[in-house]
């Protein structure tokens, strides 16, 4: 019975939830600290239910990538923290007129935050396997051989700040406030933590809808022609517009099929992968490929 409850409310836990909370937080005028607290339990549960109820159990395998991951997560996530912070002191050194509805309900600023940066990320994502010079940087990403939600942080800092930008750059031009940036902030991590879940919870037709992780899992495999697809953060609008939207029920993803397999010995180090996209190397084909059928 707690299997079967775990797999069917983690969903709605994380994104209804989560995102309630922090918009409860934010409303009712709490210290930001809580949702720092939100964050991590929400991190903390991730483990605990992977371990539960996971999809593959060799996923909660450490493969020397602990430390790696948890560097990853808290030089990115502190980045985010600082870049909503500088917003207002961004905001005095421009004088363009906010266009951004801040009448509506928080919870709909919200909403149109995610859809409307869900297309930037998505395309920056996209571009990254077909522009070498992004992809030597998200590469990184790409490098892992096991799927949990906390790796879903594991990026390169320059690719992030570019998917970062990609998204919120129009968010910043509309005039978005700084409390609504700070809660898209924390869906993008609850987000991530769905996306790379190991926990196998109930999607049923949401898959059609949401990146979830049975979606993203394809998108992690280690040849170009079968992961070209999924590429959204949020939702798979922008890749049903790129004719990437990708599923099989009947394919079941493990270890092995994860990872880069033109660079099966991607450094593991968290310091060798932030110089690695820089070193002298041959073109990856992964970057330039076609896409899947």
């Amino acid at each position: 019975m707690f299997r079967f409850l775990v797999r069917l409310f983690y969903l709605p836990l994380f994104l209804i939830g989560g995102n309630g909370l922090a918009l409860f937080i934010v409303e009712a005028g709490y210290s930001k600290l809580w949702l720092a607290a939100l964050v991590l339990t929400f991190i903390a549960l991730a483990f605990l239910l992977e371990r539960a109820v996971p999809f593959d159990t060799a996923f909660n395998k450490p493969h020397g990538d602990r430390a790696r991951d948890f560097y990853h997560a808290l030089f990115n996530e502190a980045s985010s923290v600082i870049g909503v912070a500088l917003v207002p002191v961004l905001a005095g050194l421009v004088t363009i007129p906010s266009i951004w509805p801040t009448e509506l309900p928080l919870v709909l600023q919200l909403l149109m935050a995610i859809f409307i940066a869900d297309i930037g990320i998505t395309l920056v994502h996209y571009a990254s396997h077909r522009i070498d010079a992004l992809w030597r940087l998200h590469a990184v990403h790409h490098s892992i051989k096991r799927m949990y939600g906390f790796n879903g942080l594991m990026k390169h800092p320059l690719h992030q700040l570019l998917e970062t930008l990609g998204g919120t750059a129009p968010l910043l031009l509309m005039g978005i406030p700084q409390e609504v940036l700070l809660l898209f902030v924390v869906a993008v991590l609850l987000q991530l933590l769905l996306q790379h879940s190991n926990v196998a919870y109930f999607v049923g037709p949401l898959k059609r809808v949401l990146v979830v992780n049975v979606l993203h899992r394809f998108h992690h495999l280690k040849t170009g022609e079968e992961g070209d697809v999924n590429f959204g953060l949020f939702t798979t609008f922008t890749d049903y517009l790129l004719g990437t939207a990708y599923y099989d029920e009947n394919r079941v993803i493990s270890s092995g099929d994860l990872g880069i397999a033109a660079q099966p010995n991607y450094p593991t180090s968290y310091l060798r992968q932030l110089v690695q996209p820089f070193k002298p190397q041959e073109k990856v084909e992964y970057a330039a490929r076609k896409p899947a059928e």
